[in-house]
């Protein structure tokens, strides 16, 4: 049946040349920039990278139960530039050690209309995504996503720890039925708070 040793060892290098020329074709990065290809990107937590894992095909599904939490980029757009600055520092310093989280981005030019990725596009799409930068968060369980929330514009490193850091209590809390108070409103209550107290004390000075 293998008279033919020749083949083999023929069969073997080949198959060694495909797998190097797949390794070479992941693409890996320490953050994903304006110059990166578009497409979908998930955190390796434990290379501390961006692997890039669709470009083709339909759009972006939470493959396993957890707390998947999706940013939507765009390369033309000044304010996730800004948002970056906060986004990756907090996933490297303090998302990357929340249990059962799950962080992504997805990458066009300029939305669904402007993406040289299907799978992006289609998930800016399905997703209804029309503001950008755009946080996606979602809850996902045996199959079905079970809560989720959408914070549109640039989030600072505080709103993160806050919005991201939390989720996972918010999203527990709505499956069991309880009412869930959106925690952008949360903030923004707690900042006019804060201005009303400060426009109090100027009046009394």
């Amino acid at each position: 049946m293998y008279s033919n040793c020749g083949d083999i060892d023929e069969l073997r290098r080949i198959i060694e040349k495909k797998t190097k020329e797949l390794s070479r074709e992941i693409v890996r990065v320490k953050e994903v920039g304006t110059t990166s290809p578009h497409g979908i990107y998930v955190y390796d937590a434990k290379n501390d990278e961006w692997v890039l894992v669709q470009r083709d095909g339909d759009y972006f599904k939470p493959f396993m139960n957890g707390f998947y939490v999706i940013y939507f980029d765009n390369t033309k757009c000044p304010a996730c530039r800004k948002y970056d600055k906060d986004w990756f520092p907090y996933i490297r310093e303090e998302g990357r050690k929340l249990p059962g989280y799950c962080f992504v981005i997805i990458l066009c030019e300029w939305f669904a209309g402007m993406c040289r990725s299907e799978a992006a596009s289609k998930s800016f799409k399905h997703y209804d995504i029309h503001a950008s930068p755009t946080t996606l968060l979602i809850y996902h369980k045996d199959g079905k996503d079970i809560y989720q929330e959408k914070h549109e514009g640039y989030l600072t490193r505080n709103e993160l720890r806050i919005i991201v850091g939390d989720f996972c209590n918010r999203a527990l809390k709505a499956e069991r039925g309880e009412k869930v108070e959106p925690p952008r409103r949360k903030i923004e209550d707690e900042l006019i708070v804060l201005l009303r107290k400060l426009l109090e004390l100027g009046g009394k000075s």
